[in-house]
């Protein structure tokens, strides 16, 4: 699942605090002494492993819609969780008392709940081995934290945002920008003891334009992707963007808000006299702010072992993606087509130097010219797979909830042959141009979906004619990967992303990218998504 959707938007338990507050830290000192503690109390209650995470996570969101701030809200959530094996059973227990009587309970809780669990297993947890890196320290690269800009220059951007949409002929604006801190202190009983800083933030909007005459409405969403970066992603050097062959405007390392609301209320009123797909076979060109939603779908949530072993089946099931495959070479995509999965990629929503297992991050192949060759692993299922070590994916959206496998940030590699957008197009005969993500569905297998999108434009003999409405694209997955004809090279290399996904029950949500060139795609389903009413 991917939480796109800000309507519905799951918020992370905290308390509110004033702005300013968001600013204090946990002394480092204080963190190792409460994380000691919990290792002893863990150890003496009998456990042959245990991690502590003392966590301080931030959030401040502010919500504005045409002249009025709708909301502003700033949120602390600071505790300790404590995971342990005990003859070979996981137990986790959570405090937010940052005492050491209370971190001490704690982890003798999490040792009961182990031991109580034990009872019940079938068969001992199998821990891969994990290096202790000592005490060591990593933070988001970023040139301004976005916490310490003041609040007034926050509203005043997004009010300025919504009167440029209004003035370009909107009829409504909706602007957010949304702010994460994760302060992440890690310990375990392997000899780390591991203090992270991430910084995120995004940036969405909705840009609605009406008919009066007829009632009828088109929104077309803002084009940023949500960011590991600080506020400069907002106020810094906006010279890299990208123009599509056709005009519209994307965004890579930096974000002019102002210029794409603009865009936005012109593009969502040309969408109110757009004529309406006629259904059929197409070639389709899809944009990296569209193929991010398609990628996360559709490889990498099926690649994460925990969905293809059937021990995770919420939010859209587990995985066509079977074991078996993997043994026998399967064609996931096109010889061109080449997925890695990467935590360390810098901009990216997902980047960290270590895990929530205390395991430092890297970049592995998923599948490589077309072959599926490998999954998204954690500690205790890399045994599965015959893997010595864990590939760094386990992680946790709060102190109190424990740790899971996540995904890590995935992505289409660039074409290996200079080959740009507009030669791309080109060369289609009969096709669309899509840009921006939108409504999709899929199936229990993550096999077969439907994509949508924020904006469609025809190509016809190698050229854009014109902008067309209602478009969504059926596919099946390997189907649709080995039906990619072409890549540009990584001078159009972009990342999308999910601020808010989704996964496990009790539900967790965390971030994470995915990026890619423009590609091609033959021969594809399209159907028209408009509704008669009658």
């Amino acid at each position: 699942m991917s939480g796109i959707g800000v309507a519905g938007l799951m918020l992370p338990f905290g308390r509110a605090i004033a702005a300013e507050a968001l600013l204090v830290p946990i002394d480092v000192a204080k963190k190792k002494a409460l994380a000691d503690t919990a290792l002893a109390a863990a150890t003496s209650a009998g456990a042959s492993y245990c991690d502590v995470r003392v966590g301080r996570y931030l959030n401040q969101y502010v919500v504005t819609r045409e002249d009025k701030v709708q909301n502003v809200v700033n949120t602390e959530s600071t505790g300790v969780g404590v995971r342990v094996l005990v003859n070979g059973a996981w137990g986790f227990a959570a405090t937010n008392d940052l005492t050491s009587k209370g971190v001490a309970n704690a982890a003798q809780q999490a040792a009961a709940i182990a031991k109580a669990n034990a009872k019940m297993q079938s068969e001992p947890v199998q821990l891969a081995k994990a290096p202790g890196y000592g005490d060591v320290s990593w933070k988001t690269p970023i040139k301004k934290n976005a916490l310490e800009v003041p609040l007034k220059d926050k509203v005043d951007l997004l009010l300025g945002v919504n009167a440029a949409a209004i003035n370009a002929g909107a009829s409504f604006v909706n602007s957010m920008l949304f702010l994460v801190n994760e302060q992440k202190y890690f310990a375990s009983t392997d000899g780390s003891y591991i203090d992270q800083d991430v910084h995120r933030i995004w940036a969405p909007m909705t840009v609605t334009a009406i008919d009066k005459a007829t009632g009828k409405f088109r929104t077309r969403d803002g084009l940023s992707s949500p960011m590991g970066l600080g506020y400069e992603y907002l106020d810094g050097d906006k010279s890299q963007k990208y123009v599509s062959p056709n005009g519209v405007v994307n965004y890579g390392l930096s974000y002019d808000m102002m210029e794409d609301a603009v865009a936005a209320a012109k593009q969502a009123k040309a969408k109110l006299t757009a004529p309406s797909v006629k259904p059929g076979k197409y070639d389709l060109v899809l944009d990296p702010s569209h193929t991010w939603l398609t990628i996360h779908e559709n490889v990498g949530h099926p690649l994460e072992l925990d969905r293809v072993l059937g021990y995770e089946a919420n939010y859209a099931g587990t995985s066509f993606a079977t074991l078996d495959k993997r043994k026998e070479n399967f064609q996931y995509g096109s010889e061109i087509v080449n997925l890695v999965a990467d935590k360390t990629q810098t901009g990216s929503l997902g980047a960290v130097a270590y895990d929530d297992e205390g395991v430092k991050t890297k970049r592995w192949d998923l599948v490589r010219e077309g072959k599926l060759v490998d999954y998204q692993t954690i500690r205790d299922q890399a045994h599965i797979v015959g893997k010595t070590e864990s590939d760094g994916c386990c992680y946790a959206d709060s102190w109190s909830s424990v740790q899971f496998q996540r995904m890590a940030n995935v992505s289409l590699q660039p074409g290996k042959q200079k080959l740009s957008v507009a030669d791309m197009i080109k060369d289609v005969e009969d096709g669309i141009y899509i840009i921006g993500d939108g409504s999709f569905s899929i199936d229990q297998q993550r096999y077969n979906a439907q994509f949508g999108g924020q904006l469609f434009y025809e190509i016809k003999k190698g050229e854009i004619t014109r902008q067309i409405e209602d478009v969504a694209y059926q596919i099946r997955t390997p189907e649709f990967w080995t039906a990619c004809a072409g890549i540009c090279d990584e001078s159009d290399y972009r990342l999308g992303g999910s601020f808010f996904d989704g996964k496990g029950q009790p539900s967790q949500v965390s971030a994470v990218s995915h990026g890619s060139s423009t590609a091609r795609f033959n021969g594809m389903n399209v159907i028209n998504t408009a509704r008669n009413l009658g």
